[in-house]
């Protein structure tokens, strides 16, 4: 049992480690999303994406070693987790508070970064707004309105004005 939660410790400090370099990335994407630098943007979710990939694999080793563990104890492995193991090793005070120091640095680094990807969230749809009033912009600077010009049946012609500017004639 004491190498299942050698095992398990080393798994959740990996994870945490894991987790504190995404909240590294969500502070720079934070700053590429402020800076329109799409380049490190597109950098930033590349090495996103390597760093979950990773979490992913740590994640099925933390459940293969609460597996181990359940079934050492003789527990249900689908109900056991990580909170309910704290609760089971009130007999060893040690190990219940490495475990439970390590969920809470854990519980901590996952809410540095949900709270960080809510606010690139928001960066990000602001900075799509502006993307959509640039372009809303553009398109009516290129769009000129319509004369008041009528054809035999009193109907507009819709016609519309030179985008030149002036039709000054020299």
């Amino acid at each position: 049992m004491a190498s299942l939660m050698e095992d398990l410790l080393d798994v959740l400090g990996k994870e945490e480690a894991e987790y504190q370099v995404l909240v590294e990335l969500a502070n720079e994407k934070k700053d590429a999303v402020i800076k329109g630098d799409i380049a490190k943007l597109t950098d930033i979710t590349t090495r996103e994406q390597e760093e979950a990939g990773v979490l992913l694999n740590l994640s099925n080793r933390r459940s293969q070693a609460l597996s181990d563990m359940a079934i050492v104890l003789g527990k249900n492995p689908e109900e056991l987790t990580i909170t309910k193991m704290i609760g089971y090793l009130e007999n060893q005070p040690k190990e219940q508070e490495a475990l439970k120091q390590q969920r809470d640095r854990l519980l901590e680094v996952g809410g540095k970064m949900r709270a960080l990807n809510q606010q690139n969230e928001v960066l990000l749809a602001q900075a799509l707004e502006m993307v959509e009033f640039d372009l809303t912009l553009l398109k009516s600077m290129r769009q000129a309105p319509e004369t008041a010009n009528y054809d035999r049946n009193a109907n507009t012609t819709g016609d519309i004005l030179g985008g030149s500017g002036f039709d000054a004639k020299q």
